[in-house]
Formats: C-alpha cells, sequence, structure tokens
C-alpha cells in the first residue's frame, strides 16, 4: 500500500463504491433540501438529486463540517502515513480554504496536504487519477502537491445550460435578462479556466451550443496546450478530454472525426 493516501469530496462523482475500488477516500457533500440534510451518494442518488431540481424543490448546498473532513482525514492516517486533499476550488467554494486551516492543527502539519488546483468535477476526478499515479510511483504527499499546484491552469470546462433558471435562483443573473433569455431561446455556454466561473458564448440552439464547445476544446488543445501530439507542451500529464452530456447528441461523427489520430490521449464519459 502507498504511504501517501489520497482523499477528495464528492463534486469528482467519484461514488463510494468507486473510491473503495480505487483505494481512495471520498468525502460526501451535504445538500439542504426542505429543511433536511442529505449526503452525496449517501442518502442522496445522482437521480433523486435532479428529479428534487425537476420538481422545483429548493436545494442549498454548504461546506461540510470540520468533523467530517477531519474525521475521514483520521480515517485515511489511520493505514498511511500521510496523505493529499484534493477539494472543489477555491474559486467556488470556501470549503478548500477551512480545509486549509485544518490542515495546519499540529496533529495534521506535516501530514497532511491541501491542494488547490482549481478543479471541479471531471477536472478534479482527473486530479485524484493523477495524485494517485504519483503515489504509486513513490511521490511523497508534499510532492504531489507541488506538481499538481503547478498543473492548476492547465484545464477546461465547458458548460451549456439548458434552462436559465438556476442562474437566476443563484442571483448571478437578474429576473428581467432570465426572462428575455428565455424569450430568445438563450443557452449560455460557460467556461471554468482557473479559478472562475464565465460566460463564453451564448447560443440560440443546442446543436449551436455544442458546436461552440466542441470549436473551444479544439482551440485549448491547439493554443493552451500544445496539441495533443505534442508531450513538451504545457500540461504534465497526458490530455484527457472527458465529453459529458445528459441527453443524446448527434455530434459524436464530428468529434470521431477530429479526434481519431489522437485517440491514445483522451478518453469520453457519456451520461
Amino acid at each position: 500500500m502507498s504511504k501517501t493516501a489520497v482523499v477528495c469530496d464528492s463534486n469528482t462523482a467519484i461514488t463510494q463504491a468507486q473510491s473503495r475500488e480505487m483505494g481512495i477516500y471520498v468525502l460526501p457533500y451535504p445538500f439542504h433540501i426542505e429543511g433536511q440534510t442529505y449526503y452525496e451518494d449517501i442518502s442522496l442518488t445522482t437521480d433523486q438529486f435532479y428529479q428534487k431540481l425537476n420538481d422545483k424543490v429548493d436545494v442549498a448546498t454548504s461546506q461540510p463540517s470540520p468533523e467530517s473532513v477531519t474525521a475521514l482525514w483520521d480515517k485515511a492516517l489511520e493505514d498511511h502515513d500521510e496523505l493529499v486533499y484534493i477539494p472543489m476550488s477555491s474559486g467556488l467554494s470556501g470549503s478548500c480554504s477551512s480545509a486549509y486551516g485544518y490542515s495546519q492543527e499540529p496533529k495534521y502539519e506535516g501530514r497532511v496536504y491541501v491542494i488547490d488546483n482549481q478543479r471541479i468535477s471531471v477536472t478534479q476526478r482527473q486530479s485524484v487519477l493523477d495524485a494517485m499515479m504519483l503515489a504509486d510511483m513513490g511521490k511523497s504527499a508534499k510532492e504531489i502537491h507541488d506538481i499538481l499546484t503547478e498543473d492548476k491552469f492547465n484545464s477546461s470546462i465547458y458548460i451549456m445550460l439548458d434552462t436559465l433558471y438556476y442562474l437566476k435562483k443563484g442571483g448571478r443573473i437578474t429576473p428581467a435578462v432570465a426572462a428575455l433569455g428565455t424569450l430568445l431561446h438563450l443557452k449560455p455556454v460557460l467556461q471554468i479556466q482557473g479559478e472562475k466561473l464565465d460566460t463564453y458564448a451564448k447560443a440560440r440552439t443546442a446543436k449551436q451550443g455544442k458546436e461552440i464547445m466542441i470549436e473551444a476544446i479544439r482551440h485549448d488543445i491547439e493554443n493552451r496546450f500544445g496539441g495533443l501530439d505534442n508531450p513538451g507542451g504545457a500540461c504534465s500529464f497526458p490530455l484527457p478530454i472527458p465529453i459529458i452530456w445528459r441527453r443524446p447528441w448527434n455530434l459524436r461523427r464530428r468529434w470521431r472525426s477530429f479526434s481519431r489520430s489522437s485517440a491514445r490521449c483522451m478518453w469520453m464519459s457519456c451520461l
């Protein structure tokens, strides 16, 4: 067993069952729904979560409690000398800064390294996989921390929203803008590069939005990451490109023609 444990939170979409198979530890995030607290993949499944959203139930999130974070660390340290903790980006939640504060307690100093490499969802999951690989290579927790921190800006996420309801509800846009966007059938394409969630483009149709995202990925590969076949490019690791969609869509042929020559460098995930 590696002396360095890898710990993350459920924003990676790594389930508890998968974590046991992978030999890592996943902290479930809390959700507050109609006065009751649920924990992701413990007392609330993904399907149940989306059903509650579809039912327009009020859903709120909060940081994991200090006790839940440190209890998981303690469990990991029972079988390991040290650990790296990979939470969601500090630009999207205060939980990363909180975890860093916990790690400065005397019992964790020099044994727990909190990695703020500005990741969420599929890119955060990839950081977990990279940390596992580095741990298997014999890297220390500090070395893994330093490597992943240095690599933190080498990622991109593009998201197309099918509705403006949640942007309005979260206060990111005004009701007037939401009403106008809905009337015009606008579908925002959002971008996460580093710590910020920003608007990248506005599409009039779902097909146009998907085309925009594929072109954005192509641009990033060629201009930010040095190309799929460039081992000396910006990224410290092979370049995986997950594509996640919740409904079938017909751009697979276009993507296949783009990726066929370098399929060894990427993977795709369809939900």
